[in-house]
């Protein structure tokens, strides 16, 4: 079987809309352009690199119409997207229950910067006020004004759940409450295994753990006894970087375009569905490295 993106992108058309059937429609004329058709075009403009949404319907306008017979104008397109983030998510989790991932039991956790603005008037005037705020990127020395990506996954790189938080927030919080919401998650998993970096450190979020069945495991601070199992992280740690590499080097998701939480919010889904997709496709076809976007990225 060939892999690339037209191969991806018909299986995720098939998968989006076998797990639309049982969602009853709404009353009215369908769209020309079918859900399925739009988180597919939204897939296809994460892996081929489009920040600029008005470019990228203009590439399949003149080169992709065998897969979309009808591609909207901009501001449907964008409004189409903006709307469908609850459908995005679903999809998200679709796709990763659907691999042998699902069931991983270590889960790994980081969270990484997502810049909303630069300038101080685009701060002033943002309508991300009140949800964006100032926070300190330890990883890479600087002060950044935006949001927090909070992401769950296993060691495969398969996201498990996420949340964008103010970056002002206590990370062990943001955590806590993302396992909070999902309590099943954790419940589903007996002897599961949770590792983070030294920021995590705190005795009631080790409590907090507990209480789901979750074993943290963390690399000991400076001047605290080395924790049980601290030997296994070396071959580990550095995965949750290369799944928020893959995320902003091969995914854009630094330069997301988006101007109000809606927009930054299903831009962000829209790269980690792309991902989720990838690994997704590459594990049902037998791919050796399943977090390689390199067949779908031309």
């Amino acid at each position: 079987m060939t892999n690339n993106l037209d191969t991806l992108v018909i299986a995720l058309y098939v998968k989006i809309d076998d797990d639309a059937a049982g969602i009853a429609r709404l009353p009215g004329r369908p769209p020309k352009l079918s859900h399925a058709e739009l988180l597919c075009l939204a897939v296809m403009q994460a892996m081929l690199g489009f920040t600029s949404e008005a470019r990228w319907l203009r590439h399949v306008r003149s080169h992709l119409r065998h897969l979309f017979p009808f591609v909207p104008q901009q501001p449907g397109y964008n409004k189409r997207l903006r709307a469908a983030l609850p459908r995005i998510k679903r999809i998200i989790r679709t796709l990763a229950a659907d691999t042998g991932f699902w069931h991983d039991t270590v889960w790994i956790a980081d969270s990484t910067p997502v810049e909303c603005g630069r300038s101080r008037p685009t701060v002033q005037r943002s309508q991300m006020a009140g949800w964006a705020s100032y926070g300190y990127c330890r990883s890479h020395s600087r002060w950044f004004w935006g949001l927090r990506l909070y992401l769950i996954c296993t060691p495969s790189g398969m996201p498990v759940t996420w949340a964008l938080a103010n970056p002002k927030l206590d990370e062990r919080e943001v955590v806590a409450a993302m396992l909070e919401v999902e309590p099943e998650l954790a419940a589903d998993r007996p002897g599961l295994l949770l590792i983070a970096d030294k920021g995590f450190r705190a005795r009631w979020f080790d409590d907090e753990l507990a209480q789901h069945g979750i074993q943290l495991l963390r690399p000991a601070m400076r001047g605290e006894q080395p924790r049980p199992g601290e030997h296994l992280l070396k071959p580990v740690r550095q995965l949750i970087e290369s799944v928020n590499d893959t995320l902003k080097g091969q995914l854009n998701l630094e330069q997301h375009g988006g101007r109000t939480f809606e927009g930054v919010a299903v831009r962000v889904a829209q790269r980690i569905l792309a991902m989720t997709a990838a690994i997704w496709h590459n594990h049902h076809t037998g791919q050796p490295v399943t977090r390689s976007l390199i067949a779908y990225d031309h």
